[in-house]
């Protein structure tokens, strides 16, 4: 996935990429679906409040709203459950009023459906009728006048942000009153391109520009004849209103939500008197009974006689399992939702559970469950004798501790599927276990199976491959499909798990490939993108094409069905994924499993949701999901029971499949203690186990002093961080293609290369990144994510030959594996990969992402040249120093000109067989001659070869470091 969001532009670029790249993502369902859009245009000044009532034909119909509004009118968005091909509709209100008699359908759906309906006419329009005939018009400007109402009267800072789609925005103030509210009149230029104008309403202060904001990114999709746009928008109401009678000002109470056993905030749109007596006119119920209020009081307490948030606190506690209404005359009531309470002590006292018996415990005698659902009034066990069966059987569960449910089975249940329901306000919902460790077919169901029996043969007395310290890593990212599909791969098991195990495979011209090739390479982990159980390939057709990812997680605790030899066997996914980990072991390599806790596929789909309602995400203040991951949600790693789940989960991988790292996809999102009980986990586990994450500055809603990023790199040790400084300034921003870095040209950057050259530690002022020690630096110039590094240099330097480019690739490398840290290379890297200049293939075909053995073979010279740098730093601990004072005593720059990057260690004091080392990266187009210390120098790397051998010898103290290249050196 693509993130990083930062201070600068390249992050607000991230930004977007981030949100292009959800989109997409969520376009792509495992699930069948049926979607339809509905566009109605109300009568001018008729204010009902018109729903919808929708069925698939033959089937019982149920309500929904409308979601929102565009130019045209209101817009209801409706997912059907499986492939609907007539779905039957009504317009009406709540008291049955019809826009037209009688019913609609909608016919020969495919997929998805989109109608527009005009107010009282029963004809189905399949595009707008509204929009005219021809080219649609364009202006060079377009004037804007914006109404803003707020109910609090409070307009003091707040400003519009607007901008042509896809251009640059601008400030604009709210310049003008009248009886609806404040104004902004503005015009937008350069709009010829645009089909639409962007805007932000905005608070700016002392502090910032951008102190708060209302909603994201919204648009006016209405511009009139004239090149005019009018908008109506109301405080804390998302929806762009083209008339100002549409805008509900009533009375109401917007939201509400239990903060504690006895605490309800909430706000009203409208502002009430506070008297500070009692209860000051709410009624909180909960069915016919109302509950007693000791105080209702303003939340500011700078608000005097009247407020719109107040905190109203009851005399008992309250039951989470109960669903309740507060009340105020005149104004519209509100549900009261489970909110802050989730994250608080006394629900932490109440209902965490610290047992480790969650899901399905089997032995052939009985299976026993457990499932924590604090919120639910009844649960059931619900068993299928296949993964497809239409019913199955219920068995009532009985409430345990501490928000648990159990249920127990005698007999060996071996083979058999099952789901939990939960009854949650009223509303019985079904989910597979959140601890299931295998699934059936598509991950709906949790699979009973005999765990001790998917062990291979000497899976319990295996060895794993002797590791000591972190930066003795040198990580190899691999897709698991991609490493075996390719037609000339010579492997039997293409783009499966047992792919990764097969050994004397061979491709063109002989050459090795699959688990040979990488264990050949030298590298000493293999970094596999995600293997759990994804939601965004379809199981039951994989002869059909499909690719992902799979950065959209379903089942945390089980392996993904698609890289399994038969994915309707529970066992086989779990089996061959420990026969593939096995395999790696005997051939000398580590396993890190990467892992995506920080969001789910779809929250409406997901069992956490469904199990315990509005837990296990974050909301933002004004109660939407949080959205730091860009896919519309982030997990709430910082609720105990969240990070219950991480961190059993990862302690399920690590010892169950005897991993032996983890890399956490937007660790920005999750909270500090959270890694740092990750860490003290696996610790006790195995200390070698390695833990990285990308510790990018992400806009989730949690305190910034409490995300596991960049910034707090001093609050997570030992937890390894991807250096994007690094790799910006090594080869040019990932996001900007055409922009180089040092390897390419851009020798301004020489203080960031040199900040990954010490593993990311504070060496001089002007030399600082985020790591407190070189186990916290991840340097990478090449991932899954962003163009390969040979498409960025295409891109940045094309006109420059492959020669050329050939050694910027294997100068970029060769600074990433000599420098202190953890280096990290992607797969086929070794080879140039590329993908076409595809710089986001996360669903791509597999000719865009599988390894082109064609390549290595005709490449073989810059695999071999990598091959020995590798060996190279695996030889030489004065690469692989384990402190920041290490490095600042024993590494030190040498004067060089702009554009070549020199250095030596000091090799006895890093415990290395040579005295002395130097290193120069001469990013010149010219060969450069530099003066070396006294010594007696021998050359093991210079941009053609590279190991652990003498090369030549240098006579003198001068040597020349040919053009676009590194040199290493020693002296004993």
């Amino acid at each position: 996935m693509k993130r990083r969001f930062g201070l600068t532009l390249l992050a607000l670029l991230l930004c977007l990429s981030t949100v292009f790249v959800s989109g997409s993502l969520r376009a792509v369902s495992a699930e069948a679906t049926t979607e339809l859009i509905i566009h109605y245009k109300p009568a001018d000044k008729d204010t009902r409040d018109w729903s919808l009532w929708v069925w698939e034909d033959g089937k019982d119909g149920k309500p929904y709203k409308f979601t929102g509004y565009d130019a045209f009118g209101k817009v209801g968005k409706i997912s059907l459950a499986g492939s609907v091909k007539k779905a039957g509709f009504i317009v009406r209100t709540e008291d049955w009023q019809k826009d037209v008699p009688g019913d609609r359908f909608i016919e020969n759906i495919a997929g998805a459906a989109e109608i527009w309906l005009l107010p009282g006419d029963s004809r189905i329009y399949t595009s707008n009728p509204e929009e005219p005939e021809g080219p649609a018009k364009s202006f060079d400007e377009v004037k804007v006048k914006l109404h803003y109402f707020r109910y609090d009267d409070k307009y003091d800072g707040w400003n519009v942000w607007g901008w042509a789609e896809g251009k640059d925005g601008a400030s604009y103030p709210l310049n003008g009153e009248d009886e609806y509210g404040k104004y902004a009149e503005f015009t937008v230029p350069n709009t010829k391109d645009s089909k639409r104008i962007g805007f932000v309403l905005r608070l700016s202060d002392a502090s910032s520009d951008w102190a708060n904001r209302e909603f994201s990114d919204r648009f006016i999709e209405k511009i009139n004849d004239d090149g005019t746009a009018e908008i109506w928008i109301a405080q804390n109401q998302e929806p762009v209103y083209y008339k100002d009678y549409y805008v509900d000002k009533s009375p109401k109470i917007i939201k509400a939500q239990l903060d504690d056993a006895r605490v309800i905030s909430f706000e009203t749109n409208i502002p009430f008197p506070i008297s500070g007596s009692g209860d000051e006119g709410f009624t909180l119920k909960t069915g016919d009974i109302q509950i007693p209020i000791a105080s209702v009081k303003p939340i500011n307490p700078d608000d005097k006689g009247v407020t719109r948030l107040a905190r109203l606190t009851t005399s008992v506690d309250l039951d989470l399992r109960s669903s309740y209404t507060l009340v105020k005359e005149n104004y519209l009531q509100a549900t009261v939702t489970l909110g802050k309470i989730f994250g608080s002590a006394s629900f932490d006292k109440t209902f965490y559970y610290a047992g480790n018996d969650l899901g399905a415990t089997y032995t052939k005698a009985k299976t026993k469950f457990r499932v924590w659902a604090p919120t639910a009034a009844e649960a059931k066990l619900v068993v299928y004798a296949k993964w497809n069966d239409a019913s199955g059987q219920e068995i009532a569960m009985t409430k345990a501790e501490k928000g648990t449910w159990t249920a127990s089975l005698a007999g060996d249940q071996k083979g058999k599927f099952y789901t939990y329901k939960v009854l949650v306000n009223g509303k019985w919902n079904e989910a597979a276990d959140p601890y299931a460790s295998s699934v059936a077919l598509n991950g709906d169901r949790g699979a009973i199976i005999d765990w001790a029996a998917t062990d291979p043969k000497g899976w319990s007395t295996q060895k794993k491959p002797p590791f000591k310290n972190s930066v003795d890593a040198i990580i190899y990212e691999l897709h698991v499909r991609d490493l075996s599909i390719a037609a000339n791969s010579g492997i039997k098991n293409k783009g499966k798990f047992l792919g990764l195990t097969e050994t004397g495979t061979k491709g063109p011209g002989g050459t090795k490939t699959g688990l040979d090739h990488i264990k050949d390479l030298g590298v000493t982990h293999v970094q596999l993108l995600p293997i759990y159980d994804y939601a965004t390939v379809d199981e039951s057709k994989l002869n059909t094409p499909q690719y992902n990812w799979g950065y959209d997680p379903k089942n945390y605790n089980a392996p993904e069905g698609s890289y399994s030899s038969n994915p309707a066997d529970p066992s086989a996914r779990v089996r061959e994924l420990k026969q593939a980990v096995q395999a790696l072991h005997q051939n000398g390599l580590r396993v890190i499993m990467d892992v995506v806790y920080n969001h789910v596929y779809s929250v409406d789909a997901s069992n956490l949701e469904k199990l315990v309602p509005g837990y296990y995400f974050r909301y933002d203040e004004n109660g939407k999901l949080s959205n730091g991951s860009g896919v519309n949600n982030d997990t709430a790693s910082d609720h105990s029971m969240v990070r219950k789940l991480i961190v059993d989960s990862v302690k399920h991988w690590a010892k169950d499949y005897k991993l032996d790292g983890f890399r956490f996809d937007l660790m920005g999102i999750h909270d500090i203690e959270t890694m740092n009980q990750v860490r003290k986990a696996l610790d006790q586990i195995d200390p070698s186990i390695i833990t990285i994450g990308e510790g990018w500055i992400l806009g989730t809603a949690l305190d910034s002093s409490l995300k596991a990023n960049q910034p707090n790199a001093a609050k997570l040790p030992r937890i390894g961080q991807f250096n994007d400084s690094f790799r910006d300034s090594t080869k040019g921003s990932a996001f900007l293609l055409d922009q180089t870095g040092f390897v390419s040209g851009n020798y301004s950057v020489e203080n960031s290369v040199k900040g990954g050259i010490v593993g990311g530690i504070t060496y001089q002022p002007n030399i600082a990144q985020f790591a407190k020690s070189p186990d916290q630096s991840v340097n990478y110039v090449e991932a899954h994510d962003n163009n390969t590094l040979w498409d960025k240099l295409a891109f940045s330097n094309p006109k420059d030959s492959e020669a050329t480019r050939i050694k910027m690739h294997k100068l970029a490398t060769t600074v990433t594996l000599t420098s202190q840290g953890i280096p990290f290379l992607h797969a086929g890297q070794e080879f140039l990969r590329t993908k076409g200049g595809n710089g986001n293939s996360y669903n791509s075909s597999d000719a865009v992402n599988q390894l082109d053995w064609t390549r290595k073979a005709k490449y073989q010279s810059v695999v071999d040249y990598y091959k020995g740098v590798i060996a190279l730093r695996k030889a030489h601990p004065a690469f692989r120093m384990t402190s920041a004072a290490d490095i600042k005593k024993n590494l030190k720059f040498l004067n060089t000109k702009s554009g070549l990057i020199g250095y030596t260690i000091d090799g006895r004091a890093a415990r290395d067989s040579w005295a002395k080392i130097a290193v120069f990266h001469n990013a010149l187009r010219q060969p450069q001659q530099v003066t070396l210390p006294k010594g007696k120098w021998k050359i093991v790397v210079n941009g053609e070869k590279a190991g652990t051998k003498a090369i030549s010898s240098v006579k003198g103290t001068t040597v020349t470091v040919p053009a676009l290249s590194s040199m290493v050196l020693y002296s004993q």
